[in-house]
């Protein structure tokens, strides 16, 4: 294929799949398959890849991410994003009323927004295409994100030619992580023993500011754009502006009102106080703004926001009920969380009957005693916690809760790390819960997917002695399962199948079904296509481990904690005589030229246009091969930014040759 058949194929397949997704992310419309839509995104990448010099700045594959930024370049804003002044109480929004009224007279509106809880966003665009995405910051200058803000579906890379927009403008919205990749999110670091995130906010905030963009791309941010700005606008008011927005392509909020009168604006703020729980997003309040731009100018800025928008916040909802007792959950790692068993009560349109207590700090915190009758509140609107005690009601002889010392499953002693807040059963080979929670993990559907086999299931096989570990369930019989009261001959077939079925699990879903600490599924991914092999995991030191990508020290060091155990590795072999997968089906490679043949690199660091697999089958295509470990056979090493030191004083003491991204890219042309 030439070049210019190549740019043609590009630009054709660009256009067709920013126009899928304008149709499904922001109609919810699907006129293909997701399986012929990847076959497109597949293709692109292919020719990307392929003519790297005819990548467009608004191509669709950017939405997959890849871009590893070791920092975030500081940007001031052209137009400064002040923040709004707020207010908890109707009265003040009366008196903001009459002041505007005062400065403006009478004849004017209000547009009334759901405020949105997430990260600030300015969005800058030149000629239609998405140039830069800022972050507050300061109000006077933010953080560059571009990168990662380019994997959000509801950000356009480029507006259709056509629909009369200015040639430079900023978009301003909010960055928000949705509930339910919240939940999901928080349900997969539970897994692998990880703090959970606090809440969405603080969740969408951490991800925008993540190093690898593809990270951020499985996260699935979203974004409500709200704000329009430019020295060429054609629109006299915001909800006009806002109108311009959603033609334009971006995601408007359908849940914005014009307000007539500050009685208006009262009766869509109470209309919204408990429909927004309904909502799939976080929200904390309105934010209320004069419509006419004209108007907005007349009224001006105080030093620190604007005399023209006001943000009325919910109080945040919390109710009082009685503490009935505590329990303490075991978890798969030997975390122990406590457990608020309370008296049901109505919150946030749900019944609440527990509430986290997350730690004995926090225990300690609230100086609880069982009885007390305690706020509870919705962290995040989603998580409900136990905030405080009404010590007015405390019955003076109640007992203070002493945390409790042994595992309350097992009754094994229990430690805490001085750098950690939890508690922990140290007997993770013994601990019922603990053995039972790692094999529910090994079946799950992100793991080994296993039909047939859940909890109740496995508690079954658990107590007639089956089976103590994942190794175990694969020496079951039939005949065996059949045996177990209540367990039918289709039942007990569908185990068998099951497990049968599993054995072609792929190797990343194994990996990640071993339960390694801190090895969610990501990171299995990562180690996979790095390492291929599970022999090449285990065998790999602290150094080798760090240069895959996402492994930081303490997963190194965990993975390094677990193949130091006997039992850990008799398990792996035992997997393995089992017929599990442990090695990474390789791609076929893509031959792009011989230049590099009979050559050998080692490739270590981080670089600005590749990610390390991705330069490794740049190699490979161009004839080159690519080795682990240094030795003085070898041709070049391949330095990127925080290159693994004891590599450099190996290359260097063997007098290979050490050269950068930019110099290879040069021996291919």
């Amino acid at each position: 294929m030439t070049p210019l058949e190549a740019s043609i194929e590009i630009k054709q397949l660009t256009d067709k799949i920013n126009h899928y997704n304008l149709l499904y992310y922001q109609n919810s419309i699907s006129e293909i398959s997701d399986f012929e839509f990847d076959k497109l995104l597949e293709r692109l990448i292919a020719l990307e890849t392929q003519f790297p010099q005819l990548k467009q700045e608004d191509s669709p594959t950017q939405r997959v991410g890849g871009t590893v930024s070791k920092n975030f370049e500081t940007v001031v804003h052209k137009y400064p994003m002040l923040s709004l002044g707020n207010t908890y109480s109707e009265e003040e929004l009366v008196d903001f009323d009459n002041r505007v009224r005062k400065a403006i007279g009478d004849d004017f509106e209000y547009v009334c927004e759901l405020k949105f809880d997430g990260v600030a966003i300015s969005l800058t665009y030149e000629n239609g295409i998405l140039k830069r995405a800022v972050t507050r910051g300061d109000g006077t200058k933010g953080d560059d994100v571009t990168a990662n803000a380019k994997t959000i579906h509801a950000i356009p890379l480029k507006i259709k030619k056509g629909l009369n927009y200015p040639s430079f403008f900023e978009a301003r919205g909010e960055v928000f992580m949705p509930t339910k990749s919240f939940l999901a999110i928080n349900a997969e670091r539970e897994e692998n023993g990880e703090a959970l995130l606090a809440n969405p906010r603080n969740a969408a905030s951490g991800t925008l500011k993540m190093q690898d963009s593809s990270s951020v791309a499985k996260r699935k941010l979203d974004c409500f754009l709200y704000g329009l700005m430019s020295d060429d606008l054609n629109a006299e008011t915001h909800s006009e502006a806002l109108g311009l927005l959603k033609q334009w392509g971006f995601n408007v909020s359908d849940t914005f009102s014009i307000c007539k009168s500050i009685q208006d604006v009262m009766t869509f703020i109470h209309d919204w106080e408990n429909k927004r729980f309904e909502l799939p997003l976080d929200t904390d309040g309105i934010v209320i703004k004069v419509n006419s731009f004209e108007k907005q100018e007349t009224l001006g800025f105080t030093a620190k926001s604007p005399r023209w928008a006001i943000a009325y916040k919910y109080k945040p909802q919390s109710v009082s009920t009685i503490l009935a007792s505590i329990t303490y959950q075991v978890g798969r790692t030997g975390a122990i969380t406590p457990v608020a068993n309370l008296k049901p009560v109505l919150l946030a349109g749900t019944t609440v009957k527990r509430a986290s207590l997350h730690n004995a700090n926090e225990i300690e915190r609230l100086d609880l005693r069982i009885g007390d009758t305690v706020f509870v509140e919705k962290g995040g609107e989603i998580i409900p916690q136990v905030l405080s005690v009404d010590l007015s009601k405390r019955n003076p002889s109640a007992l203070k809760v002493t945390y409790i010392t042994h595992c309350p499953d097992c009754h094994t002693l229990l430690v805490r790390k001085e750098d950690e807040a939890n508690h922990y059963c140290p007997n993770h080979k013994g601990c019922p819960t603990q053995l039972k929670g790692k094999i529910e993990h090994f079946t799950s559907r992100k793991a080994l997917n296993i039909d047939g086999i859940g909890a109740e299931t496995i508690d079954a096989f658990f107590e007639n002695g089956l089976v103590k570990n994942v190794a175990d369930l694969y020496d079951l019989t039939y005949e065996q399962i059949l045996a177990i009261d209540r367990f039918a001959e289709k039942s007990a077939q569908n185990c068998i199948d099951g497990l049968i079925k599993s054995k072609q699990t792929p190797f990343h879903q194994v990996l990640y079904g071993l339960g390694i600490r801190f090895v969610g599924v990501t990171v299995a991914e990562k180690l996979c296509t790095h390492f291929h092999t599970i022999d090449a995991i285990k065998n790999a030191s602290f150094e080798e481990l760090k240069e895959a990508p996402e492994i930081g020290e303490k997963i190194a060091q965990s993975i390094l904690d677990f193949f130091a155990d006997d039992d850990n590795c008799q398990l792996i072999e035992r997997l393995k005589k089992a017929g599990l997968q442990f090695e990474a089906v390789i791609k076929e490679k893509n031959i792009e030229s011989n230049v590099l043949e009979g050559l050998t690199f080692v490739v270590s660091g981080v670089f600005e246009h590749f990610e390390r697999d991705e330069i490794k089958e740049k190699i490979i295509s161009n004839g080159g091969k690519v080795l682990s470990s240094i030795s003085a056979k070898l041709n070049y090493v391949l330095a990127g930014e925080n290159m693994g030191p004891a590599k450099l004083e190996k290359a260097t003491k063997l007098n290979i040759q050490i050269i950068s991204e930019k110099e290879l890219m040069e021996m291919l042309s």
